[in-house]
């Protein structure tokens, strides 16, 4: 006789799959989770142009600053070499002492300083700085003073430099094509203008050497372009290797052992 063995039934147990309820936009009607490529766009953009603005606005407020503090430096050379009849050589040894006291700038070279004397000599009066001279960048200025002389040519390539946004260079290009000789008008009436987010000036002053050392940042931020052209060729280098290479990411978070 055979035995007949008790089988042993096992029970799975089924796992009870829960669906949680999507989230949907009130207003299009469409999964907030799933992120609408469209409505996501337009977030997306709008950030950015307030991040690009935000950014304008306070390297321009840095600047003016640099820019006042330049022509207060300029007048109070003015000013002492007319009462003591002091030379020229107060511009050097002010360039020792500030470059001493201060070492992490760099706008107190000798050359620097006796542009900062012209600047104050230029223009004499405080309020036109602060209402017009302030909202262009350092070497705008420099630039200014020393290819033109006539005062209300001068004042037009500041006007037209801050509402289109040029650089420097672009700044020179028109000065060069007699650009105030061939379309100039008198400028009666200066605004305060703030450059374009995008344009030209807006992105060099944002890496002007001038307002970096001013703020204390030109190390960090020279670490920063050391460390993006670093990056920049080690993914040039892992492109030309070829199959089986890549280059996943920078500053990439990693654990080792469950420790940073």
């Amino acid at each position: 006789m055979k035995r007949v063995g008790k089988k042993k039934v096992s029970k799975l147990n089924k796992k009870k799959t829960v669906t949680t309820p999507l989230r949907t936009s009130s207003k299009s009607g469409r999964t907030v989770d799933d992120l609408p490529i469209k409505e996501y766009e337009e977030l997306l953009d709008g950030l950015k142009r307030k991040v690009a603005s935000s950014q304008s606005v306070a390297i321009r407020s840095v600047n003016r600053e640099l820019i006042l503090l330049y022509h207060a430096i300029g007048t109070e050379i003015l000013a002492r070499q007319d009462k003591y009849g002091w030379g020229a050589k107060i511009i050097d040894r002010l360039s020792r002492d500030l470059g001493s006291a201060f070492p992490e700038l760099k706008g107190f070279s000798p050359r620097n300083l006796k542009y900062m004397r012209l600047f104050a000599e230029t223009y004499p009066d405080s309020a036109f700085v602060q209402q017009v001279a302030a909202q262009l960048p350092w070497f705008h200025l420099v630039t200014l003073i020393d290819k033109i002389k006539a005062p209300q040519e001068r004042l037009f390539y500041m006007h037209q430099a801050l509402e289109f946004g040029w650089s420097r260079n672009i700044m020179i290009h028109q000065i060069e094509l007699n650009l105030y000789k061939r379309q100039g008008k008198a400028i009666t009436n200066f605004k305060e203008r703030l450059p374009p987010p995008h344009s030209d000036m807006a992105q060099r002053t944002l890496k002007d050497p001038y307002i970096f050392d001013f703020l204390s940042l030109s190390k960090e931020a020279h670490e920063r372009e050391i460390e993006k052209a670093l990056i920049e060729h080690m993914k040039k280098f892992l492109l030309e290797l070829g199959a089986g290479f890549s280059f996943v990411g920078h500053q990439y978070h990693m654990e080792v052992a469950g420790e940073d």
